[in-house]
């Protein structure tokens, strides 16, 4: 028996264009990942015609321990509907690292029931968690340099401190460490840790928005901690949403794959965040 990924290299992949043009998509609103991946825009989100549409939404399977099965069947279903004539599209979040190297392994489907290319779906991808994980620790790092500096402190109490470090890898050593050691240079001791990137708020607040502006408003949002006199502090008053924005500009935006079968898919956010699997119908 063929392993998966056996099956995925064998597979005879399509330009992406093709793939596009199958969804009425142009050469030119696609942003090129090579030949096999590219972002869509978010200017082509029509809420008239996803109004139009229908949604089977896979939200949960006979698990495993493990929990695989929801991208399995996702994907499987997508290429039903698509054999008997419906124009489908599967809709998936991206895979973390995390899963990836520990006992899931991948999360691109199995068997004849896969995306493609698996191997960079499964890994580094075009960078969307990359981009929530710089910009989740664009927003810790400015807390801490607001707890040391004196001009724009915000007096924020350390012991309140909710905002985590994330990183994209099984790493439990760093659940709970602490951080600002080395002396006066180096920043305030206080207890700190990190969270795996697809846990980050960062990670939900980018698959709720709708936009940039949107995106802006929801990182604003983010609570950090209290001040010492009991007051909310909230990102917005570290200035940090517009900069945390710039670092997601292209995470925002969807990424379009295929299946073995050639037919499309669409791959944004990551699980935790966004664990629903769907099959939109068109």
């Amino acid at each position: 028996m063929l392993s998966d990924l056996d099956i995925a290299q064998a597979a005879e992949i399509k330009h992406i264009k093709t793939i596009a043009a199958k969804i009425g998509i142009t050469e030119d609103d696609l942003q090129y990942y090579g030949k096999n991946k590219a972002k869509l825009p978010l200017d082509l989100i029509d809420e008239e015609k996803i109004k139009k549409a229908k949604l089977i939404l896979v939200s949960a399977v006979n698990p495993t321990p493990a929990g695989e099965g929801k991208t399995t069947v996702s994907i499987g279903l997508n290429e039903g509907l698509n054999k008997i004539g419906k124009k489908a599209i599967v809709v998936l979040r991206e895979p973390s690292l995390g899963p990836v190297f520990g006992i899931k392994g991948g999360a691109a489907g199995g068997g004849y029931s896969q995306v493609i290319p698996m191997e960079d779906i499964n890994l580094h991808f075009t960078g969307d968690f990359a981009a929530i994980e710089k910009a989740n620790n664009l927003l810790a790092a400015l807390i801490d340099n607001n707890l040391q500096n004196k001009v724009g402190n915000l007096g924020i109490d350390p012991r309140t401190i909710k905002w985590k470090r994330v990183m994209d890898m099984n790493d439990r050593a760093l659940r709970q460490i602490t951080i600002g050691l080395g002396g006066t240079l180096n920043g305030i001791p206080r207890e700190d840790g990190f969270n795996i990137t697809p846990a980050s708020e960062v990670m939900a607040i980018l698959c709720m928005s709708k936009d940039i502006d949107d995106l802006k408003l929801r990182l604003g949002n983010i609570f950090v901690g209290y001040t010492f006199d009991k007051k909310p502090i909230f990102a917005r008053d570290l200035k940090a949403q517009g900069a945390m924005a710039l670092l997601l500009k292209d995470a925002i935006k969807p990424n379009l794959v295929q299946t073995l079968e050639g037919n499309p898919a669409i791959l944004h956010g990551g699980p935790f965040a966004n664990i629903a699997q769907g099959t939109n119908t068109i």
